[in-house]
């Protein structure tokens, strides 16, 4: 008999913001609040929830995921073609490098740092189609190296709590990879299939881990982010939204047992955003895990 995912919580939005493409989530544990960006709006948002204050910075392109420095009060962030470092307090960006100039439909999307302050980030094909993207690792020396290749769509990566797998979406084959990954050195090796997801159940999107080990995967065009074992890949849990494209999640709050939840208003009709009026908004739900601590760029 197949067990039955609970259904957790009732998600509340937070900042109805109407994001084309909210991602990027990650919590600070230094301002102790919720960065998100919305890509195609070229947009930087921070969200302070013991307070409600908004912080918003603009940008000149797609800027995609974000991180925090520990050498310096600045953030890594990916934009459309490479990485950067940004001071959201004097507005200072400051380009680094380009990994795939030759790549030109190409641009970055999802990514974030490992424990060990390295930062994984994936590009894609910016029409979805052409399978151009890549997964690459930038150490804290700004040594940046492609670890993967021949993704439409790259989202994640996240890791198993021991470090040692790293999971990876090619979100337009529905597909969720796992590596064997040496913490030492970031090696990759081994990629295998880790969870399909069934047909009408959306796309993997963006994903994160809890301190149980388990995943949660963001489901684009399904309405939900869904709980899985680590190893086995059975779904657990399922948290759902009121609008279809949600594409990040990360866990924030002082305990870390609050799931922020990103979305987006993009790909959706008219008859679609005038019955989800919150699409493209941040949600949050109380789940009964902690998460873990996001990742610190180490550079």
């Amino acid at each position: 008999m197949v067990a039955v995912p609970r259904i957790l919580g009732t998600p509340q939005c937070v900042w109805a913001a109407g994001a084309v493409l909210g991602e990027g989530t990650l919590w600070s544990a230094r301002h102790q609040a919720m960065y998100w960006v919305d890509i195609l709006g070229r947009r930087l948002h921070r969200y302070h929830p013991a307070t409600r204050a908004r912080d918003s910075w603009a940008f000149d392109e797609e800027i995609s995921a974000v991180a925090e420095r520990a050498a310096a009060p600045e953030l890594l962030i990916t934009l459309r073609r490479g990485f950067a470092f940004f001071n959201t307090d004097t507005g200072t960006l400051q380009p680094l490098h380009q990994p795939e100039p030759e790549r030109e439909g190409n641009r970055f999307n999802d990514g974030k740092c490992d424990a060990q302050g390295r930062f994984w980030g994936g590009t894609m094909d910016f029409a979805c189609a052409a399978p151009t993207g890549a997964l690459y690792r930038l150490d804290g020396a700004l040594q940046c190296s492609r670890q993967d290749d021949g993704y439409a769509v790259t989202n994640g990566p996240t890791w198993s709590l021991d470090g040692r797998t790293l999971y990876f979406n090619d979100t337009v084959q529905s597909r969720i990879h796992a590596f064997d990954m040496d913490p030492a050195t970031g090696a990759l090796s081994n990629k295998r299939l880790w969870l399909e997801f069934a047909k009408g159940d959306g796309f993997p999107d963006g994903m994160t881990t809890d301190a149980a080990g388990r995943l949660w995967i963001a489901h684009w065009g399904a309405s939900c982010v869904s709980c899985h074992d680590p190893v086995s890949g059975a779904e657990l849990a399922r948290v759902l939204l009121p609008t279809s494209h949600i594409t990040n999640c990360a866990f924030g709050g002082p305990d870390l047992k609050t799931l922020y939840i990103s979305s987006a208003s993009s790909g959706l009709s008219a008859e679609q955003l005038a019955s989800q009026p919150l699409a493209g908004g941040l949600f949050c739900v109380e789940v009964d895990s902690p998460g873990l601590s996001a990742g610190v760029f180490a550079g």
